[in-house]
């Protein structure tokens, strides 16, 4: 058994229906989604619409959380002033932008999913099973991965909200970072999504990279109004 994990899609249309195109060619048994369809990108409605129209099990990220709500902050951690500022025109546009369907539809989106890979237990969250827009980085202690292990039920626990996708084992559980569907942050500005599958060792987790014109999608960013800055990172992937 084969099952697909998107996230992060962030209104990026293109990376999705790429990601979506391989998932089809792959002939998986399912595909779930863990949120964060909206935000820095031209295509809110679009990219809420196709998941609707998919069918696809999905969970909400901050992003949704607050957009849904029609919230003016994400949730979102910035390092700087000037990408808090930059963050801020991405949430006004946003909110400005996305229909009332989408919105109610975000809203209706449930925190986490549990379902099942061929007997094997997965837990999916959009940043981790405490809160939201808690970021579970690579290089976090292992000792915070250690006690996350420690109170979960599931043997996989899948997540995202980073962009930058990784794999590895704490106290028996198996942790699935799934990168980004449209704005990857770990230097390869193709599209990404995670595959599990079911092993005679266990579930095994790797990323799928697709490409897309990242360029044509950078250039509806800047045409959008949506800043400059976001149109340059979605290429450079940083």
């Amino acid at each position: 058994m084969r099952v697909a994990v998107i996230t992060d899609i962030h209104a990026n249309l293109p990376a999705l229906q790429a990601c979506l195109a391989e998932i089809d060619r792959l002939g998986v048994d399912a595909v779930y989604c863990g949120g964060d369809l909206v935000g820095y990108g031209p295509h809110p409605d679009e990219v809420c619409a196709l998941i609707q129209e998919r069918d696809i099990p999905t969970i909400y990220g901050n992003y949704d959380y607050a957009i849904g709500r029609d919230l003016d902050d994400c949730g979102c951690a910035y390092t700087t002033q000037a990408d808090r500022d930059l963050g801020q025109r991405s949430v006004e546009w946003t909110l400005a932008n996305t229909s009332a369907a989408s919105k109610a539809f975000m809203a209706a989106l449930p925190f986490d999913l549990r379902f099942d890979l061929a007997g094997h237990p997965v837990h999916l969250v959009h940043g981790s099973p405490r809160k939201v827009n808690e970021y579970l980085f690579e290089d976090k202690p292992a000792s915070l991965y250690e006690r996350l292990a420690a109170a979960e039920e599931a043997e996989v626990l899948a997540f995202g909200h980073t962009h930058k996708p990784w794999v590895a084992d704490f106290g028996g559980v198996r942790f699935v970072n799934c990168g980004s569907v449209g704005k990857p942050k770990d230097g390869d500005p193709r599209a990404g999504f995670a595959l599990l599958e079911d092993t005679p060792a266990g579930v095994d987790a790797r990323m799928v990279r697709v490409a897309y014109d990242a360029e044509a999608v950078a250039r509806e960013v800047a045409a959008a109004g949506l800043p400059v800055e976001f149109a340059e990172r979605l290429v450079a992937a940083a």
